[in-house]
Order: structure tokens, then C-alpha cells, then sequence
């Protein structure tokens, strides 16, 4: 699967199979989230691994868009050090959609569970004993799909300026 392959077809998966997700996958998804870009290459992130299906659910429990994340396989959070480059967010982000991406190219689903600045980050950093002065960028949820949903997009002329911001002419 090309790259662009993968953009286009890659959806947020909610429902999961009971399926074991094999370790050199996990390991792939891993390394495609290692490889992402980062402001002066810091690389700000750590990547929680949850496979516990008592932590999994506590996770739920505090989760309000992503208590799905009980029933997939596998979960990982994407921890940032907010000091550990000068755009943390962003670099996480490009990590989250890296580790997207590369779930989809091994024909499996995941969500990316938005947790940043939420209400639940904290509770979620107790579960998973993330240091205080580190931030969730994201939850993953990750396994098998157990679901197709189809999403259209918007076109790209309605999105797509030209020298300055409402010139739709190119």
C-alpha cells in the first residue's frame, strides 16, 4: 500500500475484533511512530503500551469520546514532555497520525482518542502513573476492525485558497 493509498483509505475504527494483534505489528506501529518528524529531531514522546484489560477499562471509564478503547486489543497512549521541544504538541501529533497510519498499511483499525487539555487527562495520567510534568497528547485504541465506515470529504476547491485567504481562483 503506497502512501497516499493509505491517507485516503485510513478511517477511525471503534469496533474491534477479539483478535490478538501480533507483536511484530505492534513493533512496526511503534517504529512508524519513532519515525516521525519533530521540531530539532527531540523526538518528545513515549509511547504507553496497554494491553491490561482492567487498566483498558478504567481508561473507558474516564474516557467520554473513547470507551471503546475497553474493547480493542491494545491501546497506546502518546505522552509528551512539554518542554522537550519547542512544539511538543505538533510533535506528538505527527507521532499519533505516523502510528495511524502505519495500523492502517497492516490492515488494522485504530482511533485516535483525542485526551490533550481534557478534562479526563489527568485522571488518565493516574491510571497509566505518568509523571505529573508529562501531558497525553492522545489514547489509541488498536486492533483488529470490526467495522468499514465510509466518510466523504469536503471538496478540495472549497478548502484550497490562493495568495491570500477567500481567493478560491488558482
Amino acid at each position: 500500500m503506497d502512501v497516499f493509498e493509505a491517507i485516503r483509505e485510513r478511517r477511525s475504527i471503534r469496533q474491534y475484533q477479539v483478535k490478538a494483534v501480533p507483536e511484530e505489528k505492534l513493533t512496526q506501529i511503534l517504529e512508524a511512530g519513532r519515525w516521525a518528524p519533530s521540531s530539532s529531531n527531540r523526538q518528545p514522546w513515549t509511547f504507553v503500551v496497554i494491553r491490561d484489560g482492567e487498566i483498558k477499562n478504567k481508561l473507558a471509564s474516564v474516557a467520554p469520546f473513547g470507551r471503546f478503547i475497553a474493547q480493542a486489543p491494545i491501546g497506546i497512549a502518546v505522552v509528551i514532555d512539554p518542554h522537550g521541544s519547542s512544539h511538543p504538541v505538533e510533535d506528538g501529533a505527527a507521532a499519533t497520525q505516523n502510528i495511524l497510519l502505519a495500523a492502517h498499511a497492516l490492515d488494522l483499525g485504530a482511533c485516535w482518542i483525542g485526551s490533550y487539555g481534557s478534562d479526563y487527562e489527568e485522571r488518565a495520567k493516574e491510571i497509566l502513573s505518568i509523571p505529573r510534568d508529562r501531558r497525553i497528547l492522545s489514547l489509541i485504541s488498536l486492533g483488529y476492525a470490526a467495522e468499514s465506515p465510509e466518510k466523504g470529504r469536503v471538496e478540495l476547491s472549497e478548502l484550497v485558497c490562493y495568495d491570500s485567504y477567500g481567493e478560491r481562483d488558482g
